[in-house]
């Protein structure tokens, strides 16, 4: 399946800076797994977002040092839902919550679901990422419907 970055890109580079893959490789690459590429990545503050030709990797870098790290990977296959909820007016963020089966087999009346909440600043256009994300959705429900 051929991912497009370049949308994700028009919609988060504007809030979220944009990092190198060199510098996610570096950085992130420990966490890679083999024949795994990181292929976009942006970051806020401490945190990362991070897109590879396997999974999305949310990286919440947590308390005052930012040396205590919370890592949580989603399969791109898994992705069965993405909801987005654009930001109101006053402090409100942004919010893309994605739903994925959490289980191995894909086989009816044994799924199990999980949701993910990603949230982004006021100012950030979601739009093309929610886009990327729901289409990926949709593939993989005809995918997994076919088997």
């Amino acid at each position: 399946m051929a991912l497009n970055f370049g949308k994700i890109a028009q919609g988060l580079a504007g809030n979220f800076n944009q990092q190198s893959t060199e510098e996610l490789t570096r950085e992130y690459g420990i966490y890679l797994l083999e024949n795994e590429e990181i292929q976009d990545g942006y970051t806020l503050i401490r945190d990362s977002l991070i897109f590879t030709n396997i999974r999305i990797i949310f990286v919440d870098k947590q308390g005052a040092t930012g040396k205590k790290t919370a890592i949580k990977s989603i399969f791109l296959m898994n992705i069965i839902n993405a909801e987005m909820e654009t930001a109101g007016f006053g402090i409100d963020d942004s919010e893309i919550t994605i739903t994925y089966l959490e289980n191995i087999h894909l086989r009816a009346h044994t799924e199990h679901l999980v949701s993910h909440k990603f949230e982004f600043p006021k100012k950030t256009n979601i739009v093309p990422l929610y886009k990327y994300l729901f289409e990926l959705s949709y593939k993989n429900r005809l995918s997994i419907n076919n088997m």
